[in-house]
């Protein structure tokens, strides 16, 4: 198509304001996400947080909790703010979480072979736990349950942030979700005990070489680089009978560290990327190949672990909860946390409305930022950054336009959407919050914030249609002018 002369302006016509030029360098460049274990000291301790919280609202769903975990070496203490009319048995929430993870022994002997780091037989499991302040729940929740809980305010100021990208077939980064499956990947394998020899307490990180197109879209070129550091038991010592409790079958003897890292390699990584569907229908296996960088293990034997090896404390692993350093993050952790805590809620929502700006074809990139007053219903503001990715005659400003359009993002509003007062919290604290298969099994709905809202009708419009509609619509009852 031939260029404008310089000498002459094209009209646009007051309906359809003109857009901002693109000016996106193509570039190369490399991306680096990490994840962790379940096993991992932080996040059991994330768990045995969600473990409470789902304790709660399984009997009482107006349960208003606030529960922290922190844990070192044979110790596990739960500690922080609960107002619920439930009868909760800490202990063994504690003690159940810590035994399906994995963890069964402790020796207090950093030499030993046979300590997996905890126990959740001989632990000791403590409790400091109080109500939540009166004058919080006068701003918040007294008095302000009317109108169906949609005028119950925000459990806090804050930011939240959701992001979603078109480069996988799960709208999430490849960077993300390579690093988080692969650590569920070693976790299937070892409860499965096709891999017996693992234990619980592990880090993967991944590196993708990415590149930036002009219209501001990323494509993943190839797996740059693979790091997996993973608990084992003693190489080419161990049997399996005193690895795994109950285990009455053939005996065998874990492999050596060389062929660990080979096993690892073949069941582990290849089979993960061969699970991850890119954007083009292709398997991310089709990315990884000679030129990809192994590092299995590479500090060496990895006995020691959990608790035992390092610290743990609830909300510590805020990126990896998230979107592995892409988008951005408001700093407010989730576990623990029941929905009229906004750091927990706020960023389900933005993660559904990112979501369906992308999946609803409306931009190839998105990031949505909401922010919040302590005791407020509506947000305070609503941000859009669509990295110049914004499709057809679309804005940024008519994106944002379109979901105040289709969401409600009122504190109660959100808790009522994506039915926030089921017990289903434990299972997101490992493995990511998002980018995970939403499904519904015995009437409750887990991760509902992955299912988007069909968007595609406003792929169309121009500025003065969308404007039209938001005009016509009950914005103003849910979003600040």
């Amino acid at each position: 198509m031939p260029a404008t002369p310089k000498s002459v302006k094209r009209a646009v016509a007051p309906s359809s304001p003109a857009k901002k030029a693109k000016v996106t360098e193509e570039r190369n460049f490399l991306f680096s996400s990490e994840s962790v274990n379940e096993g991992h000291p932080d996040k059991l301790c994330d768990q045995v947080s969600d473990a409470v919280l789902d304790a709660c609202l399984a009997v009482d769903p107006a349960s208003k909790v606030a529960c922290e975990t922190c844990s070192k070496d044979n110790m596990v203490m739960c500690f922080g703010e609960i107002t619920t009319k439930a009868k909760l048995d800490y202990q063994k929430i504690i003690r159940t979480t810590v035994q399906g993870i994995g963890y069964d022994s402790f020796e207090d002997d950093m030499t030993s072979v046979d300590t997996k780091g905890l126990s959740c037989w001989s632990q000791e499991a403590l409790v400091r736990i109080n109500e939540q302040s009166p004058d919080i729940a006068g701003g918040v929740h007294v008095g302000k349950d009317d109108a169906g809980g949609l005028d119950v305010g925000a459990g806090d100021q804050g930011i939240m942030f959701g992001y979603a990208t078109d480069e996988t077939e799960d709208a999430m980064p490849l960077t993300h979700l390579l690093a988080t499956r692969l650590g569920k990947k070693l976790t299937d394998v070892r409860k499965s005990g096709h891999l017996w020899w693992l234990r619980p307490d592990g880090k993967t990180q991944v590196t993708v070489e990415y590149m930036q197109n002009a219209d501001g879209s990323v494509e993943p070129l190839k797996v740059h680089t693979v790091v997996i550091s993973t608990q084992h038991a003693e190489p080419s010592v161990r049997k399996r009978s005193e690895e795994c409790a109950g285990y009455t079958g053939k005996e065998m003897i874990a492999p050596s560290m060389a062929e660990m890292n080979k096993l690892i390699t073949s069941e582990v990584v290849v089979e993960t990327l061969k699970e991850l569907i890119l954007k083009n229908g292709r398997t991310a296996l089709t990315l990884y190949g000679a030129h990809t960088h192994m590092h299995i293990n590479p500090s060496g034997k990895f006995i020691i672990g959990g608790p035992q090896g390092d610290a743990g404390l609830t909300g510590r692993k805020i990126i990896i909860d998230t979107y592995g350093g892409w988008g951005a993050h408001g700093g407010g952790a989730f576990s623990g946390k029941d929905p009229t805590k906004v750091d927990r809620s706020a960023a389900y929502i933005t993660r559904q409305m990112a979501k369906s700006v992308v999946k609803g074809g409306l931009a190839k990139r998105c990031l949505v930022q909401l922010s919040y007053a302590i005791g407020v219903a509506k947000p305070l503001s609503l941000f859009v950054e669509t990295y110049g990715t914004e499709q057809g005659a679309l804005t940024p400003d008519d994106i944002t336009n379109v979901l105040k359009i289709n969401f409600d993002c009122r504190a109660g509003a959100i808790g009522i959407s994506l039915a926030l007062r089921e017990t289903k919290y434990q299972i997101t604290a490992a493995y990511g919050h998002f980018g995970r298969k939403p499904y519904t099994e015995n009437g409750i709905k887990f991760f509902e914030w992955e299912n988007t809202k069909d968007l595609t009708l406003f792929a169309g419009l121009n500025s003065t249609e969308i404007t039209s509609k938001l005009s016509a619509s009950d914005f103003l009852q849910k979003w600040v002018d």
